[in-house]
């Protein structure tokens, strides 16, 4: 029986109101005093800003202009039928000089704040460079950037970046178009994906137009590079992240920066979201009356041999008819497009591999995998994955959550430790909070996969205590709302709100 999934676009029927007014009212927004341009160089900033309805809010308040990157031609076409204009994101190459000088910027970045993943990246170069000329290369790139790992050299590293930006332009068709369309501020859906971006935002820096951008996820500020360029206002998911920010960036103050929560929750704590069980099951083909065991895989490069890891807990499951013959949904991570699980997902038809619904152009969700992802996370049982977003989605819905600690069979740790993964700076908290648990081999994964099936409620107190430290009270399905509200007041904030010191 062939697993059925859902293609639906957001519209009336699915948001007729924004905050209580009519979807309707967006079409009289040219009319309006400020003009926010978004930028959208992501699909799944389509989803945080789009599907959550953030730009319809604002654009209550604001003209909204899109500058988004195309998917694909349906989803272009909700675009334009949800917004008066809407422009192509266009990627221009930039001069060799300046993608050196980027690169530097990079290594130097993550040499000076050495935390747990840049020390990994590092240490995965290092073996990359695996012939004499890959050695001689990378050498010389060490050398080059040890001069600027400290503050004051990436801050001299930055300025010189910044001007060879400009200087060394390939392009002025940012400028022409910031010069036509006069914004009140310029939004980039997220600063980690900006490299399709970043000709645009520093274009409108360089007319004097303010900045903002979302730090996209929670690891970002010390798994991924530099905030490169920088923004006059920073919107973040909690607390932490917003000291994170303020303590490795010290020349961004802190009423720069506004702590909002992330929109991509949104969709778990709004109940027209949610499916029943029964209506669920039948869309991926499950039992609805057995136990069912989450696992959402991660990317091939950092998780080699996972199918391995997962058919060795099919078999656990196998032999669990005691604890209500419980089965097993393996959730594909939308970015892995290997093609690496088809193999046992020929070989085991008892392991349910529901498709993803994600557009493969810019890695763009598609509208139905907002309820999809939802419910799955509402009626699992159990939750497995390797140093996932999905075990804070998990705690959220106070669902047990298992995280893979041992590699599979064959798998040596030198290159890739899967266990490494749990010393990361921002997973940390996650493994002392204790509200998740460590497999650290096969037998401790059986051990704790039956625990958690006869017991789901042993770690309710852990879990809730971990997502209100992080979240506090963000997590109303809101966040997208006052995302919305903090950038109209950016854009009609004038002189009140700080800018960068540094334009």
């Amino acid at each position: 029986m062939a697993t059925e999934i859902m293609l639906v676009l957001p519209d009336a029927e699915i948001f007729p109101e924004v905050h209580g007014r009519q979807t309707g009212q967006v079409a009289t927004a040219q009319s309006k005093r400020t003009h926010i341009v978004a930028i959208l160089p992501r699909g799944e900033a389509i989803r945080n800003f789009v599907y959550t309805n953030a730009l319809d809010e604002a654009a209550l308040e604001s003209k909204i202009t899109l500058l988004s990157v195309r998917p694909n031609q349906e989803l272009e076409d909700l675009l334009r039928s949800r917004y008066q204009n809407v422009f192509q994101l266009r990627e221009f190459q930039e001069k060799w000089i300046v993608r050196i000088q980027r690169e530097l910027l990079e290594m130097a970045h993550g040499r000076w704040l050495w935390s747990e993943a840049a020390r990994d990246r590092w240490r995965l170069r290092d073996i990359e460079a695996d012939s004499p000329a890959k050695w001689l290369k990378r050498s010389a790139k060490k050398l080059s950037c040890y001069p600027f790992a400290n503050r004051p050299g990436l801050e001299l590293l930055s300025r010189v970046e910044r001007v060879s930006s400009r200087m060394f332009r390939t392009t002025d068709e940012y400028l022409r178009f910031f010069e036509e369309q006069r914004p009140s501020l310029v939004f980039n859906g997220s600063h980690v994906h900006s490299q399709v971006a970043i000709q645009a935002v520093q274009a409108a820096q360089w007319l004097g137009i303010p900045t903002a951008t979302f730090i996209f996820s929670w690891d970002n500020l010390t798994s991924q590079g530099r905030i490169n360029p920088p923004y006059d206002y920073y919107l973040v998911w909690n607390e932490a992240i917003r000291g994170q920010l303020l303590d490795i960036y010290k020349k961004i103050r802190s009423e720069q920066v506004f702590v909002t929560g992330t929109p991509q929750f949104d969709f778990h704590f709004q109940q027209k979201f949610f499916w029943t069980r029964e209506e669920f099951c039948r869309r991926v083909n499950a039992d609805p009356a057995r136990p069912i065991v989450l696992y959402t895989t991660g990317m091939a490069n950092h998780m080699p041999g996972e199918p391995r890891i997962v058919e060795g807990i099919a078999d656990m499951l196998r032999q669990m008819d005691d604890a209500g013959s419980p089965q097993l949904l393996v959730r594909i991570y939308p970015k892995d497009r290997t093609n690496r699980f088809q193999e046992l997902q020929d070989r085991r038809p008892d392991i349910l591999f529901p498709p993803v619904p994600w557009e493969p152009t810019w890695l763009t969700p598609c509208f139905d995998d907002t309820y999809l992802l939802t419910n799955t996370l509402r009626h699992s049982a159990v939750g497995i994955n390797i140093a996932s977003t999905i075990s804070l989605e998990l705690c959220m819905f106070d669902k047990p959550v298992i995280n893979v600690a041992y590699n599979p069979p064959g798998v040596d740790i030198r290159p890739i430790d899967y266990e490494r993964y749990y010393q990361f700076d921002h997973y940390r908290p996650v493994v002392q909070s204790r509200a998740v648990m460590l497999a650290r081999s096969e037998q401790e994964m059986s051990v704790m996969l039956r625990n958690a099936l006869d017991d789901p409620m042993h770690d309710t107190e852990r879990r809730q205590a971990l997502i209100n430290s992080m979240f506090q009270d963000t997590l109303d399905g809101s966040a997208g709302i006052r995302l919305a509200e903090r950038l109209v007041e950016f854009a009609g904030g004038g002189d009140a709100l700080p800018r960068r010191n540094d334009h």
